[in-house]
């Protein structure tokens, strides 16, 4: 089943964010709502090849993704059980292998990597994969006493403690910008990532040893860097040695952007039963909705960066919002958001996390009178 080598194509056959496994996605979904069959998915799913279960699979990529779309086929059901047991096995196994090397990363007081903890490449989407396929298992529990461990400081070079998801490289799209680490606040790489995990779990009666405090530890660490001014409350994408990332108007995407950050606090938010913290979640988002400034920083429909991502994450937000003027403004804002969907670029690629896929699975869902019959989303931990 799994493979210790390869090249670009296997990566890209074993992708869920750019390859089949992400576009099978919309497949299953039409598929569930009974507007094809399931012979379209399969076909995508049976072209992967030997999976990749080694240090490199993650959530997006080989066995755990191809885990997450056959349990999104299931939907409960016998199909695929025989590849689901021997998937939920080797996921297992790669768990407990990802987390003895991050638990002795720890002990060295070393920082940490995105790779290791993030949601794309790291233990949040194992974990996010093992609270959808296996909420009882021993290995979710680890994750979950991993991420408690995440939150507690570290210290730097100069002895000066840091967050425990300070990583020592910068992000990605800006390699100069970060010199000597950071912080991130992100849903996708930063940790927001590993809230949101906090929430949903508990949200499902799964909680360990220190959790409640993990989550509030990081929502100390977002209220002092929290911004506010006239045109809302934002957060930084980091913070640096250098201080907060530049505060110029940005994107408001689901990976780096206030919808993704005000999802994460929102479900923590009802799991602690921080009413306070709820509502200035719910407005927070609501005046990022009010400024065009951001909104026209959205060029393409993708769900990364793109109108999908932050259709689908105000549609999650409204799900769960129970103040009426928030419920009736967000619901008002799904309803315009065909007009802004549709003015954006379509993606060129067909994939699932920037390509049409994801982009189509957003836009279907916000239709009028509309409800997924997947829980497609659960890998971008938006419920």
């Amino acid at each position: 089943m799994t493979t210790a080598s390869f090249d670009t194509n296997t990566v890209t056959r074993q992708s869920l964010a750019h390859g089949p496994l992400g576009t099978a996605l919309l497949d299953i979904e039409r598929a569930h709502r009974g507007l094809t069959d399931f012979h379209a998915a399969h076909r995508k799913l049976a072209v992967s090849g030997p999976l990749i279960d080694g240090n490199h699979a993650n959530l997006f990529l080989g066995a755990p993704a191809m885990a997450y779309v056959l349990h999104m086929a299931a939907a409960g059901s016998d199909r695929y059980a025989g590849a689901l047991h021997t998937l939920d096995a080797a996921v297992a196994a790669h768990t407990r292998r990802r987390l003895a090397a991050a638990h002795t990363r720890i002990d060295q007081g070393h920082y940490t990597s995105f790779a290791e903890y993030d949601l794309f490449r790291g233990l949040t989407g194992i974990g996010a994969l093992l609270l959808r396929r296996q909420p009882d298992s021993p290995e979710l529990r680890r994750v979950l006493e991993y991420l408690v461990r995440l939150t507690e400081p570290v210290a730097g070079p100069d002895e000066q403690p840091r967050p425990g998801w300070w990583v020592g490289h910068a992000p990605a799209s800006n390699k100069a910008a970060t010199p000597g680490g950071h912080a991130n606040a992100g849903l996708a790489h930063g940790i927001t990532g590993p809230l949101a995990l906090l929430a949903l779990a508990k949200r499902r009666g799964v909680t360990v040893r220190g959790h409640a405090e993990a989550m509030r530890r990081i929502l100390r660490w977002l209220d002092r860097i929290r911004q506010s001014d006239h045109h809302g409350t934002r957060w930084p994408r980091w913070v640096s040695l250098a201080g907060p990332a530049p505060s110029h108007v940005a994107a408001p995407s689901w990976c780096y952007g206030t919808p993704g950050i005000v999802r994460a606090q929102q479900l923590a938010a009802i799991v602690l039963a921080d009413n306070d913290r709820k509502r200035m979640a719910e407005r927070a988002l609501l005046y990022c909705l009010a400024d065009t400034r951001q909104l026209d920083l959205l060029v393409g429909r993708g769900l990364c960066h793109g109108v999908g991502g932050l259709i689908r994450t105000v549609q999650r937000v409204a799900e769960d919002a129970d103040q009426l003027h928030a419920v009736k403004a967000l619901n008002d804002w799904l309803q315009r958001s065909p007009e802004r969907f549709l003015a954006a670029e379509t993606p060129q690629a067909s994939g699932f996390l920037e390509g049409t896929a994801g982009a189509s699975l957003a836009f279907q869902i916000a239709e009028p009178d509309s409800s997924p019959a997947t829980d497609w989303d659960a890998c971008l931990l938006l419920t």
